[in-house]
């Protein structure tokens, strides 16, 4: 079944990228060349000789077979897609009124942030009844709907509903007709299936039950369990991301698993026979896959358990491989978008990887040796792979009463497939602990080209990671599964089974969060088609030096030398943050996040970057876990989005906005963002002083009596409103000017002139920047804030040439990641970069 199913995968892969014409001559070939294999082998059977490639025979063309019937498939779903009215409208970006019913959740768009009016949405549906202003047809094709509005937050999949919008052409090679532009609310026309409804109840049922949590355990109790990422916390995910734990917070085969080996085990105690049993541990399969919505991953194990059922309640033998093997030509036969979806495709090589790999590699650590043959009579062993003293295809008798003469023992039916164990004597590890290091070993292992081609990275720490918190995901899914199905009928009975499963979830967290902080726990790989070439080139090097011994020793001596540089001599060298830092420009993208020094474990932060992931992050390395005051010199996005990642686990004294109210709507997201964790709000006026260990802060602008300073560009009023302070240290001192645009800062020379050693250039080195201004400061060095290969063109050639024209040093984010400053020495200001 492997080689069909890899046909059919590698076919639907290919065609979904082509015209249906192609997918339609593609599977006639296919045909035509089974039809051919069969008639020019139709005899083999009559010649003794030639009987050994009979079954080579069927494999082939029973991959073929697969091949034309995936083909044929794909075709007409091209077909389907490409045609007809709504691909027509689309071309011609028409605006219709459609009815639409939809096929999934609505998805809230990533990275909002507040940025928009409204809350924006992606939603899978099913086009159903088109109508423009001379017609109105009817349809049946997939779409994919871009909308606005926080009322598309409470629709469930199979409800119906009226939208006007315009229709827009897909991007080449997905499986939808067309994208569906909305603006306006949705009008409902049907409600929702009764099983559908059912599943929603369940899914707000467990968010309700998991709001006795803490934030970050809220959000993954429900993604964990049922697949509800809607309240999964930013930086939880990427932390997930790093540490190679994502398939926790999307629904995958394990929870699957979990679930069917909890319905066998309660069926088991109420004393229900092997049949019956596997028909509930099926239901309970369904039941779930349905209100965890039928991801690419739970289909895969969906399919899998099904079979696993049937096996089991009929008294057959259960093959992992050849169930896998049927599950993906079944798949790539009726749901062929498949074959390009990445969750799949990790989902398939994970699931490879623990059948062909794990066995064999817990074997090695527990001392055993498995070889694989079959019985031809009661008490002889034939083998298929050799065994000790036993070559390949030979036979061995051996007594069952006590494991046989040749320091093994056999398994299996009396005539059939069987399996030989040799048990070596050498001391190894405990099978439950070589089970629990083989199985994420041969997953990670199995995944690492998927996630070459589809991240560019390499998670060497994932295999630890997955070993640690795989004791807390049975329990949590357990509990969280209870806590969902009881909670629409008894919430304060779900709430006392989530505070326990909180406990396993705050586990699996905590080890995310280690994970992420070891060194090199993501390892940057060239992406795409090259960087998999590398890989299997390194893993064609490394395979036959691992097999022999003393070449390994080697191997492993250098391994070991190069992580003693890397983890120890690395750190003495060259460490981060450098000793006694005084201030950190972090590498925040196109954006500002500082921190000045406030003494150990305290940093006063003056804006957080667009990213709150990448804001803690930075904070996290610097070891800041208290922010006694926070700066936010104007409220725009690159300056104040990654505010959540600043208040994450860390205790904010009070936060310092500009007087001058220029963005209503962005003030008023960052009022309540800070009035619902109880942190003031200050604004003050220049001449306000702080102290914080080394650190002395002194506010320069803007002054509330002054008015409005207006500027050329459309956000030059707000750039021009921003905070500006003075950082002084014994050694010298730096002046932040956030984004102030010429005419502020020539106000600011003629009001309050200053004098700096380092100058954090406004605006990211956009070329509104004032002469006079720079000049005066007297600065030996200036520093930029910025992202690599922006559109905005920051920072501008002829701000560099002024820099430089006045003989300060130029320092960049995108060219040097963090950038610190440190006192020297003898005195004085120096800057570190930490590297990109």
């Amino acid at each position: 079944m492997a080689l069909p199913a890899l046909a059919a995968w590698a076919t639907a892969l290919i065609l979904l990228g082509c015209t249906a014409f192609v997918g339609f001559i593609a599977a006639a070939g296919a045909a035509v060349a089974a039809l051919v294999t069969l008639w020019r082998t139709r005899k083999s059977t009559e010649k003794p000789a030639r009987r050994l490639g009979l079954g080579w025979r069927n494999v082939i063309i029973a991959t073929l077979i697969g091949t034309a019937a995936t083909a044929a498939s794909v075709a007409l779903r091209v077909h389907a897609i490409t045609t007809g009215p709504a691909t027509e409208l689309a071309a011609e970006n028409a605006f219709i009124t459609a009815q639409i019913a939809l096929t999934d959740d609505p998805r809230r768009r990533p990275n909002e942030s507040g940025r928009f009016a409204q809350e924006s949405y992606v939603v899978p549906a099913t086009l159903k009844v088109i109508q423009t202003s001379t017609s109105r047809q009817a349809v049946d094709v997939p779409i994919t709907v871009f909308a606005t509005g926080s009322a598309w937050r409470s629709y469930l999949p199979t409800q119906e509903v009226e939208v006007t919008g315009r229709l827009a052409k897909p991007t080449p090679g997905t499986s939808v007709a067309a994208i569906l532009l909305v603006r306006e609310p949705p009008r409902p026309l049907a409600p929702p299936s009764s099983l559908q409804t059912a599943a929603g109840a369940i899914r707000s049922g467990l968010r309700a039950a998991a709001d006795v949590l803490p934030p970050d355990q809220r959000g993954l109790l429900p993604g964990l369990v049922v697949g509800d990422v809607s309240r999964m916390d930013s930086q939880v995910t990427a932390d997930f991301r790093e540490a190679g734990l994502s398939h926790l917070n999307a629904v995958s085969g394990a929870n699957l698993a979990i679930v069917a080996g909890a319905a066998l085990a309660l069926s088991r105690l109420v004393g229900l026979s092997l049949p019956v049993r596997a028909g509930f541990a099926a239901v309970a399969m369904l039941a779930f896959t349905v209100v965890a919505r039928p991801s690419p991953s739970v289909l895969r194990a969906l399919l899998m358990g099904l079979a696993a059922a049937v096996a089991m309640g009929t008294g057959r033998s259960k093959d992992g491989v050849a169930a896998l093997s049927a599950t993906v030509l079944l798949l790539m036969l009726f749901v062929p978008e498949l074959a390009r979806s990445y969750g799949f495709a990790l989902s398939v090589t994970a699931t490879a990887g623990i059948l062909l790999l794990a066995p064999r590699w817990r074997d090695k650590l527990t001392g055993t040796k498995t070889s694989q043959g079959e019985f031809d009579h009661p008490g002889v062993f034939r083998a298929s792979t050799p065994i000790p003293g036993v070559a390949a295809g030979k036979s061995v008798s051996f007594s069952p009463a006590v494991g046989g003469g040749v320091g093994g023992c056999a398994s299996g039916s009396a005539v059939g497939g069987g399996v030989f164990a040799e048990r070596r004597r050498r001391l190894r590890l405990p099978r439950w602990l070589a089970e629990a290091v083989a199985v994420p070993a041969a997953a990670q292992l199995a995944v690492t080209p998927v996630l070459v081609l589809m991240a560019g990275q390499l998670t060497p720490v994932a295999v630890i990671a997955n070993l640690l918190v795989a004791p807390a995901v049975a329990p949590a899914t357990l509990l969280g599964f209870g806590a969902a199905l009881i909670a629409p009928v008894w919430l304060d009975g779900a709430r006392m089974l989530t505070i326990p499963a909180g406990y396993a979830v705050g586990w699996i967290i905590t080890v995310s969060r280690w994970a992420v902080g070891v060194p090199f726990a993501t390892v940057p790989w060239p992406a795409g088609i090259v960087g998999l070439g590398l890989l299997l080139l390194a893993v064609a090097v490394a395979v036959p030096v691992m097999r022999r011994r003393a070449w390994r020793a080697v191997a492993l001596t250098v391994a070991g030398a190069a992580l003693v540089a890397v983890l120890v001599i690395r750190p003495i060298a060259g460490p981060w943050p450098p000793k006694g830092w005084l201030m950190v420009m972090c590498d925040v993208g196109q954006g500002d996040g500082l921190v000045v020094a406030a003494g150990p474990g305290r940093g006063v932060v003056v804006d957080t970057g667009p990213d709150p992931v990448v804001m803690d992050r930075c904070l996290r390395r610097l070891g800041v876990v208290d922010v006694p005051l926070l700066v936010l010199t104007h409220p725009h996005a690159d300056h104040v989005d990654g505010l959540p990642g600043v208040l994450r686990n860390r205790r904010v004294g009070a936060v310092v906005v500009s007087p001058q109210r220029t963005s209503a709507r962005a003030e008023g997201r960052i009022a309540g963002m800070l009035r619902q964790r109880g942190i003031p709000e200050w604004t003050v006026r220049p001449g306000t002083r702080w102290r914080f260990g080394p650190s002395e802060l002194t506010v320069l602008a803007p002054d509330p009596a002054a008015g409005e300073s207006a500027g050329q560009g459309e956000g030059s009023a707000i750039n021009n409103s921003s905070v500006v302070v003075h950082v002084r240290w014994r050694s010298g001192s730096i002046l932040l000017g956030g984004d102030l645009e010429t005419e502020a800062q020539d106000e600011l020379v003629r009001r309050m002139p200053v004098r700096a050693d380092i100058l954090k250039t406004p605006h990211h080195g956009s070329n509104r920047q004032s002469p006079e201004f720079v000049a005066s400061l007297g600065a030996r060095a200036a520093l930029i804030s910025v992202g690599a290969d922006n559109d905005y063109g920051h920072p501008a050639a002829s701000t560099l040439n002024l820099l430089r024209r006045l003989g300060l040093t130029v320092h960049r984010t995108d060219k040097s990641g963090d950038i610190a400053v440190v006192e020297q020495e003898g005195g004085g200001l120096a800057v570190v970069p930490r590297g990109p």
